[in-house]
């Protein structure tokens, strides 16, 4: 067919499916009581059982099925009160058993759907668990050329979650919005962190393209090793134009797994695709079937927290924010409840989004910080907040407290006392200042009388200078108004 649409100089379209694998929050691994914790020592939480050896037998955690059932119930899947474990044979050297623990052809979801913010659904085909795998890395001057390979068996046995959509994406830019909205829910349910950054959310995608018009899928790519929502962009824009000028060119398209380099900006051969048939499933024979009661996942249901959109709803509702502001301060649960306390505590809920979308968040990115992992209080900044309404500290200072908060935690009462922040309102004060600045600047004066309403700000602004950002601003306007008036 795609030859075809080279004969005919038809126009492509791409159809891209994502695996999105999520670790799950537990305390311990998918079969085992080692410890699921990031960055501890390589190979320092480690068992006989997530390490393979004889004689080692696996037992089911409860809490990430429980995590992956209310995953299920956010994203309005089927739950199945009964399911099983299968093998999944494969020989890389990540995991030391040779096979993997998934989920085959009972998944314990399947359906569902995530809506973007066009409103689109993007269909879903199954979410299964299964057990994460270790993180080899490669020494030497490039990956195929490596001396030697360093295996940390710690993610191994991980609890995973696998969740697969439909070939319902039609750009990379939709592939990055899909992200962001199951990133969304997962991290408002609280079932994993979901920082890419430390592995805990990773992306395969599946990309082909297909003459515009026409329903049959073209032949597949697998692209792995894409990091973040940008390399995710990126990666599939790569791929959908290498696949685009193979046709142009009259170049077959293969069915492989590519792996994306940053660095060049390419993707690249890894291997061929494997098919289901290649990986052997049967049923684990150390574990018996899932069965869950119907109570059980009755009551995990109920546990849901408020998801996004209706979070974006009641933002817009209940504290007249825009749409765009209530997008923004909802896609990280941390972050939505940190903006609904400086809401309620500064009575200004404009306010408060204004500064954590502005100046906090500028501060956050400078330094490489969250709102969660920034030390800084809520009542901090609701305080500050009032400070700047009370006309107590100007805004220039108010810039220079705001980083003090972010990246100390401070009150900023204490930071504007120590620094002589607070402002002035003192009339006498202010116009002994702004008196200077006139007797100073005669041209602008003249320019001011002679409707060069400009010149205004320029002589407000040498008097904050003057006093440097101490005087209130008001203050000023209405002296020098009243002198040059």
């Amino acid at each position: 067919m795609i030859d075809s649409a080279r004969e005919q100089g038809l126009e492509t379209e791409a159809v891209i499916g994502l695996e999105v694998h999520v670790e799950l929050s537990t305390h311990s691994k998918m079969f085992c009581g080692c410890r699921n914790q990031f960055g501890a020592p390589p190979n320092s939480q480690v068992c006989p059982v997530c390490l393979g050896l004889p004689g080692a037998l696996p037992v089911i955690n409860g809490r990430a099925v429980e995590y992956l059932c209310k995953t299920g119930f956010a994203l309005g899947c089927t739950v199945s009160p009964y399911s099983k474990f299968d093998r999944k044979n494969y020989f890389y050297p990540d995991m030391p058993k040779n096979y993997q623990i998934s989920q085959y052809d009972m998944p314990l979801t399947t359906g569902g759907s995530v809506t973007l913010v066009s409103g689109r659904k993007v269909r879903l085909n199954r979410i299964h668990l299964e057990e994460d795998t270790g993180k080899n890395t490669h020494a030497g001057a490039a990956i195929s050329r490596s001396e030697y390979t360093l295996i940390d068996y710690n993610r191994a046995g991980v609890p995973l979650m696998e969740i697969v959509s439909e070939p319902d994406i039609g750009s990379p830019q939709e592939a990055e919005q899909y992200l962001s909205e199951l990133k969304g829910i997962l991290s408002h349910i609280g079932v994993s962190d979901v920082k890419m950054h430390e592995g805990s959310l990773r992306c395969d995608a599946n990309v082909s393209i297909r003459p515009v018009g026409t329903q049959r899928l073209g032949v597949k790519a697998e692209v792995k090793n894409m990091n973040s929502f940008r390399s995710v962009v990126r990666a599939l824009s790569f791929e959908i134009e290498r696949m685009r000028e193979c046709t142009r060119v009259g170049q077959p398209i293969v069915q492989e797994t590519r792996g994306w380099d940053e660095s060049r900006g390419v993707t690249h051969s890894m291997r061929s695709k494997e098919q289901a048939h290649d990986y052997r499933y049967f049923p684990d024979p150390d574990l018996v079937p899932l069965s869950i009661d119907a109570a059980l996942l009755e009551r995990w249901r109920l546990e849901l927290p408020e998801l996004p959109d209706s979070k974006r709803a009641r933002f817009a509702a209940e504290y007249g924010l825009s749409a765009y502001d209530a997008g923004v301060l909802t896609q990280e649960a941390g972050d939505a409840a940190f903006f609904e306390a400086v809401a309620k505590a500064s009575g200004d809920a404009k306010q408060a989004a204004n500064w954590l979308m502005g100046d906090v968040r500028k501060c956050l990115q400078l330094h490489g910080l969250t709102l969660s992992s920034s030390p800084m209080k809520p009542a901090h900044l609701a305080a500050l907040i009032a400070m700047v309404k009370s006309g107590a500290i100007g805004g220039k200072a108010a810039k220079e407290v705001c980083d003090e908060l972010v990246m100390h935690g401070r009150d900023p009462q204490d930071v504007v006392g120590e620094r002589g922040l607070a402002q002035t309102s003192d009339a006498s004060a202010v116009a002994v200042i702004v008196d200077a600045v006139v007797a100073r600047n005669p041209e602008s004066v003249t320019a001011y009388r002679g409707g060069k309403l400009k010149a205004l700000d320029f002589l407000i602004g040498q008097a904050m200078r003057e006093s440097r950002g101490k005087a209130n601003v008001d203050v000023v306007r209405s002296r020098l108004q009243e002198l040059l008036d």
